[in-house]
């Protein structure tokens, strides 16, 4: 059960967001569980079992779905296994995740969600208040709403690349609306082009001010921008940079089905 320490969506240790992995979690209970994550202080860690069951938990709580922890989780396997396709039981439904070798020998991971859906989001103001944000400061064209893609996230919109480079929030108020209405991060976004987004997600329902690199976040965005006719094909999410620590997430909008989530992962010396 010795955790394995990974950075995902960055070729980086110093990129990318962190994530502990136990490949072999059997016999585990969830005190165990919340004990070494805690330890780690990653915002999640991804635990394992027999049969390609994954759980996930941050040093506060479970998680039904976390996507840089299973794109790490993939690329740990495959370089103790080879590279091949898992599908992992999480508590959201079942999630394949293929695994292959780059020109240059590096392990990436593509995931496929759980089918995505949003819905409308009633708490903006609260939301807004807590973020410390002016709606004035919003894109109208991507408006604010409540996605899914394995795990609840609202998506709210700047309208510039600046209000999302000043996050300073009021983290006791996001916390406490966080947890009451379920929402794992929330998913704070700018377009830059069509194709190209950058964004920043608070976590502090996990006990993280924020997330570096937030795979879930980004298959929801997906589903979003598919349902609302804004994006088709491929889209690149580029996030942790406010933070110090880049990250570049692939997105994968097909016509229809799950949201397709793709990057690299590097071990953690």
């Amino acid at each position: 059960m010795r955790p394995l320490r990974y950075s995902a969506f960055s070729a980086d240790p110093a990129g990318g967001n962190p994530a502990g992995v136990v490949l072999d979690a059997s016999g585990m209970d969830e005190a165990e569980m919340h004990a070494v994550a805690g330890e780690l202080g990653y915002s999640e860690t991804a635990f394992l079992f027999p049969g390609d069951v994954i759980r996930y938990f941050s040093p506060l709580a479970e998680v039904p779905f976390c996507g840089h922890a299973t794109i790490a989780t993939a690329v740990a396997h495959a370089r103790s296994h080879g590279p091949g396709t898992l599908v992992l039981s999480t508590r959201a439904g079942e999630v394949p995740v293929t695994t292959a070798l780059d020109a240059t020998g590096a392990v990436t991971a593509t995931l496929t969600s759980v089918a995505p859906r949003s819905q409308p989001l009633t708490d903006l103001p609260a939301l807004l208040s807590a973020l410390r944000w002016p709606a004035a400061d919003l894109d109208p064209a991507l408006p604010a709403a409540l996605a899914y893609a394995g795990a609840w996230h609202p998506i709210i919109a700047a309208a510039t690349r600046t209000r999302l480079a000043e996050l300073d929030y009021d983290y006791p108020a996001l916390s406490a609306l966080m947890a009451e209405r379920g929402w794992t991060t929330v998913n704070l976004v700018y377009r830059e082009s069509a194709s190209v987004f950058h964004s920043r997600n608070p976590f502090p329902p996990g006990g993280v001010v924020e997330d570096p690199a937030t795979g879930a976040a980004a298959a929801a965005l997906g589903g979003y921008l598919r349902e609302r006719a804004l994006a088709a094909g491929e889209i690149t999410v580029h996030q942790g940079v406010d933070m110090g620590r880049p990250a570049l997430i692939t997105v994968g909008i097909p016509a229809e089905g799950g949201i397709s989530v793709s990057g690299t992962a590097v071990e953690i010396g």
